[in-house]
């Protein structure tokens, strides 16, 4: 990783590096993404050269501020910050009313995905195969039905089912070219972050992967199940991982070497290395979207911002700008700061899909 602190690896269309998913086969029979990836010196774990160990160095525990965090004040998710940014209608609904949203195809197959990319480094390294992950499938989905029922709503026939999982299996299939799982030994999956910022205000979220490398470089791993974003929606996506970022970095004293998005809705990887200067300037924007937050919970303004994410909304009957009525504001305590959705079928919803 041999590329400036605070840009990106190579030019990207989009400032950020975008690989486009041009598989090779290695000895193992593994596919690789080229020579890009697997050869870049001082890299996370995921960048070992083949048959080399794979132990990882284990820095300071990104959970050790949770003792701190845990208390009553504020706290923010990168899923609650984008739903404010893109409408704070959208986040009252989910966040003050806490109104359930149904389970959606897209949002259950990122779920699934999640699962079973989460599981596949559970095998041994030479049983990471695409195999292996199809064969990950069924079980998990019947995980995630017993324990949502709604999901199985979602689809009117077993033929839909099917058609569901199939498109889910060829996302797994579009994970092989894009890395190699056999040279990969994650510090952390599904990593629960806490940290809690000067200002009063605990972040949170869950990384999908951690890969720590024996010198002590981060790599922050996100997995999307959507296509690679345009360059208006891309900053988004940045956000989010930036935003994982400040809570490693306020917890484990380390900036984060390499923030990675694999989307694996058309098999690209967006790179972005942060520096310090960008880890300021995103702890000053959470801090400043939780102010409006708390303006707008004052005030009771929750405005509805019209965009392109309208058509995916499921709140479109309460909204005003589809000639709905909002229902009233429901009565907290001054000292409530609840942000946490209810949502059928998934525990935290992803925006892939978006």
């Amino acid at each position: 990783m041999s590329e400036a602190p605070g840009h990106t690896a190579q030019s990207g269309p989009h400032g950020a590096t975008c690989v486009a998913a041009t598989a090779e086969v290695s000895p193992s029979g593994a596919s690789t993404v080229g020579q890009a990836e697997a050869r870049q010196p001082g890299g996370a774990s995921a960048l070992l050269s083949a048959g080399e160990p794979a132990e990882v160095a284990q820095p300071g525990d990104p959970s050790a501020g949770e003792d701190a965090a845990e208390q009553t004040g504020p706290s923010l998710s990168p899923s609650r910050a984008a739903d404010f940014m893109a409408c704070p209608l959208v986040y009252r609904f989910r966040v003050i009313d806490r109104l359930p949203e149904p389970p959606s195809p897209a949002a259950a197959r990122g779920t699934l995905v999640h699962a079973v990319l989460e599981r596949l480094f559970d095998e041994p390294a030479n049983g990471r195969t695409p195999a292996a992950a199809r064969t990950l499938l069924d079980p998990q989905w019947e995980r995630l039905a017993a324990a949502e029922p709604l999901l199985a709503e979602m689809f009117e026939d077993e033929a839909q089912r099917q058609a569901w999982l199939d498109e889910a299996a060829l996302m797994l299939d579009r994970y092989f070219t894009l890395e190699d799982p056999t040279r990969i030994e994650p510090s952390h999956r599904e990593m629960s972050v806490r940290a809690l910022l000067a200002s009063g205000l605990t972040l949170r979220g869950y990384i999908d992967r951690l890969d720590i490398a024996r010198t002590g470089e981060i790599r922050i791993v996100d997995y999307k199940t959507g296509t690679a974003p345009r360059e208006e929606y891309e900053a988004r996506a940045l956000f989010q991982m930036k935003f994982y970022a400040v809570v490693l970095w306020r917890t484990m004293g380390t900036i984060p070497r390499m923030l990675q998005l694999i989307y694996l809705g058309n098999g690209e990887i967006v790179r972005y290395s942060p520096d310090e200067a960008d880890l300021l300037a995103t702890e000053r924007k959470i801090n400043a979207i939780w102010q409006a937050i708390d303006r707008a919970r004052t005030s009771g303004d929750w405005r509805p911002r019209q965009s392109r994410l309208c058509e995916w909304c499921s709140y479109q009957e309460l909204c005003p700008v589809f000639g709905g009525t909002p229902p009233p504001l429901p009565v907290l305590p001054p000292s409530a700061a609840p942000d946490e959705p209810v949502l059928a079928g998934t525990p935290e919803p992803r925006a892939d899909e978006i």
